[in-house]
């Protein structure tokens, strides 16, 4: 099984006063978004009351589904399956969720921190940029674009090869939730049922399409990104170009 196994990383390293984070293994969709959402209304309430809270990263392996965002598309949903489709809130089209893909929900309080959505997208996908890069070959890069958010893998002479990473977030009251998926082991075979976040023929790639990621990497990875996303939040690495 491409499992990531969650339950078994020491993530004893990305420990935060500031910043709790917490596992969510075999991910049933609208539990966990429920349960997103019940976090952020109590921070809402609670905030109007000055009371504070932690903001949260959660690191979450989904049940295999379909999520089709506020604004989605069903013509983006090219046949059935017997993969649950779930309309949700967030931003964007279509995509797929399930084992051997992180995906990472940002419980965040945005003003406090001092940022802005686009702030927010921008360090999403520039994180991703980040630890991506560090297990691919010297001959390709990872590269967020303008003209559709998310990450993708490029080679030398700057031909997209296929999306890596998608990204849709909702705002409510300056309190972000939902967030990224990285493909990293997972079976890639499911986004050929859709057009991956609204794009016709959009080629999805995993990490370990490239030769130096490894299920054994997954802990050290993730390790990683949570400590890149909480340097990011606390405006310790600046963003860098578009």
């Amino acid at each position: 099984m491409n499992e990531l196994n969650l339950t078994s990383l020491n993530l004893s390293s990305c420990q935060f006063d500031d910043l709790a984070v917490s596992i969510h293994p075999n991910a049933e969709y609208n539990a966990t978004h429920d349960g997103m959402v019940e976090v952020i209304l109590k921070r809402i309430a609670d905030k109007k009351n000055e009371q504070a809270h932690t903001d949260e990263l959660w690191l979450v392996e989904h049940q295999d589904v379909y999520t089709l965002g506020q604004a989605g598309k069903e013509e983006h949903i090219l046949y059935q399956t017997s993969t649950p489709i779930i309309k949700t809130d967030r931003g964007g089209q279509v995509t797929w969720h399930g084992v051997g893909q992180l995906v990472v929900y940002w419980l965040v309080d945005l003003r406090a921190r001092g940022l802005g959505v686009r702030d927010l997208v921008s360090h999403a996908e520039q994180a991703i940029e980040d630890v991506v890069g560090e297990y691919l070959p010297e001959t390709l890069y990872a590269k967020a674009r303008r003209d559709a958010p998310g990450v993708y893998i490029y080679n030398h002479n700057h031909e997209m090869l296929g999306k890596i990473a998608s990204l849709g977030f909702k705002i409510k009251q300056g309190f972000s939730y939902h967030g990224i998926a990285i493909n990293l082991i997972n079976d890639l075979t499911a986004f050929n049922a859709i057009n991956p976040c609204g794009y016709a023929g959009m080629q999805m790639v995993k990490l370990t399409n490239f030769g130096q990621f490894t299920k054994k990497d997954i802990e050290a990875f993730t390790q990683k990104f949570i400590i890149n996303v909480h340097q990011r939040l606390n405006q310790n690495i600046a963003l860098r170009s578009i």
